[in-house]
This record gives C-alpha cells, structure tokens and sequence, in this order.
C-alpha cells in the first residue's frame, strides 16, 4: 500500500538537499563555533552562509536573523523578551484569539506577571478587523503580534496594512510576526510591511525539528531569556545547533527556489483538492476562507462525523491527515481557532486538516479523493446502523 502524507503543516520531511548539506556538516564542519581554531571558524562561516540563505526569503540582513531552537522558542523570545525589555514605558498588548499556543500561552503568562493582554476576535473567515487593532492600540501598548498564516485553518491576515496602521501610531508598539506557516509559501517581506520580529521554523520547510530562527530587526531592542555564554551577541545563549542551522538555510534556498520557479503550483493543487471534495460532498464546510487562505492548507469539516475517527478511517488506507495544530492535538477540547469562527458543534466535532507541500504530486491528490470518498461513505454507514 502505498502511504500518501497529507501533514505538512505539522511537519516535514528533509528533501535530499537538505540532507545532504546536513550529513556533510556532520562529517566536516561540527566544531564549536565558539572556538578560536579553525574547525570553530568553519562552523561559524556555516552559520553566517545559512542566515544569509534565510534572510534572502525575507529580503532582510543576515544579521537580523537569530537562530534557535525552534517556531516556540522564536515566539517565546519575541514575546517574553519584548515584554521584559518595554515594560517601563507600558504593559499592554495586543494579539489575535486563534494564535498558536506558543503564543497564547507567552502572553497568558505575562497576564499571571500583570501585563494587560487584548486578544483581538476574528470573523467568520479567521480575521482580525483593522478597526478593533485600532480601537485597541494605545499609549501604552508595547507589543503586538499577529500570525500571517494560521497554522489549521490556513487564513491570511493582512499583515502589511496592520504594519502601516501601528507605525502611524505617535507611540509605537514592537510588531511581531509568527510566519512559521508562510514561510516559503507567500512573499513577505518585514522591513517593507513594518515588521519588527518574525518567527520561523524549520521542520515547517523540509529542514530538521529542533531549529528556528527569529528576524529582529536591525535596532529593536529585546530581553533575553536564556542566559549562558552570550552566544549570537547575548541574545540567545547555547551553543549553535550547527547541524540544525545549517539544514535550515539550505532549505530556505531549496523552498525559495521552488516558489520562484513554480508560485502556482500549490494554488492550483489545492484548487484541485477543494473542487473534488466539494464535487463529491456538497454539505462538506470549508473552515475559514477560500479566497484569502494560505495555498498549502484546507480545514474541512464533514457535519455527523468526528474528524477524529475520519483520520484514523484515512490512516488505514494509508493516509495521513490531521484534526489541527500538532502541537495540541492530544488536547481533547475543541479547537480554540475553530470555536474563534462561530462553527457550531457538528462542525466543530467534524473537521479535518489536510495540508500540501511542494513535495505533494497530483497522482497523489488523484489518489486521495476516492480513498476519501470511500471512507466517509463507510463511516456514514456505520453511524446510520
């Protein structure tokens, strides 16, 4: 039976570029970057090629970018560490009510130290309206932060008019940025949209778990929240995850490459995937927007069915699909992203995420549909016994 993965925004496989770039830099160059021979020089240069690869999908300065150990440690640290360094001039924030929980919970947690949080509500498709940011900002508001791309219903915020909106503010609050699921997949570019954090991840753009990286604009000043030996200027103690970090910047050039080449090809296999599902069950609900979503992800909820049975259905036939984020998906509780659009609780209990990437094949979209048509008319037989 062949396996068809569907998963890719919880996680990715490394493509053999990356790979190879990852086992030449075991091989070759795994000194500490810290040392003053020249295996520790080789292993710095390494890390100097990679955030120039990565800044280059964000037209910004390799020296912006910060590595670490992941999408959550980048969020921590452009939450927590704004937090602390801004909390003389003001302890309001601002972010969105579908964030991931690496966000959620950073500022759930500057709320126990104080700190007045506004969770901002979305519409129906999952965004935030300009005029509540609005109404919200304030003199004393130090931080925002707001997903591009959300991680289970794929919709788009409109991060370049919220960048305009807080740098017309006399009192300008630090605008953050989780990219982690745009990353590769649409064009952003913070210096332009008034961007001053952005988070990445690289097991989210076919790079190895347990990397990340965090644009900090040149001048914006952060707090630390690791602390040892004042690696990446005393911003983010630890040793370099050269390996990591290295398979990080071959796969920003990798993921840039391919979009450049091929910007349509992951619209047009969700297109794809969208007209099948609708064709073949008209009462399915799209989660979300069509029109102003991300091109690799599709919330779909099937009404009757629970999206978790459906998934274990779909991974014996040998697909593999997910109910949400990755990250909570062991939570029992109802999605908090998905309660944020008003679905009712059919809905709720009966949506599915299926997610693309560069790697998915049209065979494979070919393949998926029967097999889903298959298994959802066989559990609607199963639950009308």
């Amino acid at each position: 039976m062949n396996e068809i993965y569907l998963d890719y925004a919880a996680t990715t496989p490394l493509v053999p570029e990356v790979l190879e770039a990852v086992i030449d830099c075991l091989k070759n160059d795994f000194g500490n970057p810290s040392s003053m021979h020249s295996l520790g020089i080789r292993a710095e240069k390494r890390i100097r090629e990679a955030a120039i690869q990565a800044a280059n999908l964000l037209g910004a300065l390799p020296e912006e970018i910060f590595f670490t150990s992941g999408g959550t440690e980048a969020n921590n640290l452009a939450v927590l560490g704004t937090a602390y360094d801004k909390k003389r001039r003001g302890m309001h924030c601002i972010t969105s009510s579908i964030e991931h929980p690496s966000v959620i919970q950073a500022f759930s947690h500057l709320e126990s130290q104080g700190y007045d949080v506004t969770y901002l509500p979305v519409d129906a498709k999952g965004a935030i309206s300009l005029d509540d940011l609005k109404s919200a900002l304030n003199d004393d508001t130090i931080l925002v932060s707001i997903m591009h791309v959300n991680n289970e219903i794929g919709s788009i915020q409109a991060i370049q008019e919220i960048g305009t909106l807080i740098k017309s503010k006399k009192v300008k609050p630090v605008f953050h940025v989780d990219a982690i699921q745009s990353f590769g997949k649409l064009p952003i570019r913070p210096e332009l949209w008034g961007i001053d954090l952005l988070s990445l991840s690289g097991h989210k753009i076919h790079a190895p778990k347990g990397i990340g990286a965090l644009y900090i604009k040149k001048g914006v000043c952060l707090q630390p929240i690791l602390f040892g030996g004042n690696q990446q200027g005393g911003l983010r103690s630890g040793t370099e995850n050269i390996t990591g970090i290295v398979g990080l910047g071959k796969a920003a050039q990798w993921i840039a490459e391919r979009y450049k080449s091929e910007p349509d090809y992951l619209p047009k296999l969700k297109d794809k995937l969208v007209r099948g599902i609708q064709q073949a069950f008209p009462n399915a609900h799209i989660n979300g927007s069509l029109k102003n979503s991300a091109p690799h992800i599709l919330n779909v909820a099937f009404p009757g069915l629970r999206g978790e049975i459906l998934l274990h259905g779909l991974e014996e036939e040998g697909v593999y699909i997910s109910t949400g984020s990755a990250c909570s998906s062991r939570n029992r509780k109802h999605s908090h992203v998905l309660s944020g659009l008003g679905l009712n609780d059919q809905l709720l209990e009966g949506s599915i995420r299926i997610s693309l990437s560069y790697l998915t094949t049209e065979e494979e979209i070919d393949a998926f549909l029967p097999i889903l048509i298959r298994t959802v008319e066989r559990l609607e037989r199963y639950i009308r016994r």
